[in-house]
Order: C-alpha cells, then structure tokens, then sequence
C-alpha cells in the first residue's frame, strides 16, 4: 500500500507541475482571465492531494484501500473535469454535459478527508 500512495502522489505531482507550467506559458494568451483561473483551481487541488498521497504513504497505520480510491477518484474527478472544461473552447467542443462531474469529484474528495480524520481519531499511539 506505501509504494501505491507514492507512486500515485508522485505522478500527481508531476502532473501537476506539467500542467501547471502549460497553463501558465501555453495557456494565458488564449484563454480568458476567468478560465484560466478555473484551470489553475485544477492544479492547486491536484497538487495538494499529490502532497497528501506522499505523506499518507509515511503514515502506515493510516493507510487504507478505501482512502485511496476516495482521493484519487476524487482528484480524477474534479481536476480532470476542470481540465476538461477549461480547455473545450480551445478543442471547438461541448464539454458541458460533464461539468457534474466536478462537483462529485468534489464530494469524493470531502468523503476521503472525512474518513481519514476519522482513521486518526481511532488511531492508538504507544
């Protein structure tokens, strides 16, 4: 389970770094202010969820299957459809019909915090 939350935190990261530079050079001379802001929304949140996956991975007795799958949908889900609807106008495409998407991914991830303070409040420390 260590070795899954730092591949996936590491990978998140990455991403994010990725995209964030892509947004901020590639991206600021052809989408408005207002998009490109939505856009930058999608990569602080990934980033902070890849931050969470590396120190979840230092954290054995918290990890779980359940977690993981909470934040890494979650990320998935509301980053991605943020990408995804950001970048449709530039793509001459009609992406609208995913933006719920968002917002589950939204719940996803307010789920997996919820349970992680939970998993900490059962913790036994010696």
């Amino acid at each position: 389970m260590t070795r899954r939350f730092l591949v996936t935190g590491g990978i998140f990261g990455l991403l994010a770094v990725i995209l964030g530079a892509f947004g901020a050079h590639g991206l600021k001379s052809v989408l408005d202010v207002e998009t490109l802001n939505s856009f930058e929304t999608g990569v602080k949140y990934q980033m902070y969820h890849a931050l969470l996956f590396l120190a979840l991975a230092n954290l054995h007795k918290i990890q779980s299957a359940v977690l993981y799958w909470f934040f890494c949908v979650g990320v998935l889900f509301f980053s991605g459809s943020i990408y995804l609807l950001s970048l449709d106008q530039l793509a001459g495409l009609d992406l609208s019909s995913i933006a719920l998407i968002t917002p589950l991914g939204g719940a996803l991830l307010i789920v997996g915090w919820t349970l992680l303070i939970f998993r900490a409040f059962k913790l036994k420390y010696q």
